[in-house]
């Protein structure tokens, strides 16, 4: 198991930048974070792409100079930084060696793949909305996870959205994980329940150390959705 860098708050200085480390500047609990850093922990890149794990309530100044949207994650390598979550898991993915995620597939997974990534947000907004209403959880938060559960059911080769795991599952799971845990603790509502496809995935996704390597407890989470007003 690795061993974990300390979270950096705003009285902590710069490591130096643009020495030839790969760098991660990233949030253990921030969800697109987690997209980057699952990727690196599968494709085995743990002494190639250093974390550098940052507190997102008190985040260091000198981060803006870094990566001027002064968001998580980005990743300093080759003398550039290279953000947003979607474009650096494919960047990770095709610039360095370990297994590959998204290549190698039949044009219908390719489309596929496409589709799923373009929907992504909208899937999170849906969800975040549901999370945050009043009563009961809403139509159209209903009407994601019915589109996640089916999509799931669209290949036969394997569990995951593409069958076999991708960057897809990559880009979906850390909001699934933590939608799953919100809406339950939030809303007392189970977003498998009666999706066994979700079902599957979860229990699949438990098998990948990548993935696990990466899960916060719980209760901390939760805390903290509801210290932010979620």
């Amino acid at each position: 198991m690795e061993a974990l860098p300390p979270t950096l708050t705003s009285a902590c200085e710069q490591p130096l930048l643009y020495d030839g480390t790969t760098r991660l500047y990233m949030s253990y609990v921030c969800p697109y974070a987690q997209r980057a850093w699952i990727t690196r922990n599968y494709k085995g890149l743990q002494e190639e792409i250093k974390l550098v794990p940052m507190d997102l309530a008190d985040k260091p100044a000198w981060y803006k100079k870094v990566y001027p949207k002064y968001q998580v994650p980005a990743m300093e390598h080759n003398k550039k930084i290279i953000g947003e979550s979607l474009d650096l898991i494919r960047y990770i993915d095709s610039n360095f060696d370990g297994p590959k995620l998204i290549t190698n597939m039949r044009s219908s997974k390719q489309r596929f793949a496409v589709e799923l990534l373009g929907y992504s947000d909208a899937f999170n907004r849906a969800l975040l909305d549901g999370l945050r209403s009043k009563g009961p959880v809403t139509a159209e938060a209903v009407a994601a996870l019915d589109k996640i559960d089916s999509s799931l059911s669209k290949f036969d080769d394997g569990p995951f959205f593409l069958g076999q795991f991708s960057l897809v599952d990559i880009a979906y799971v850390p909001f699934i994980d933590g939608f799953q845990m919100f809406f339950a603790g939030i809303k007392n509502y189970d977003i498998t329940r009666g999706r066994v496809h979700m079902q599957t995935f979860t229990e699949e996704l438990n098998k990948i150390d990548a993935y696990t390597q990466m899960k916060q407890d719980p209760q901390m989470l939760l805390a903290l959705t509801k210290k932010f007003g979620v």
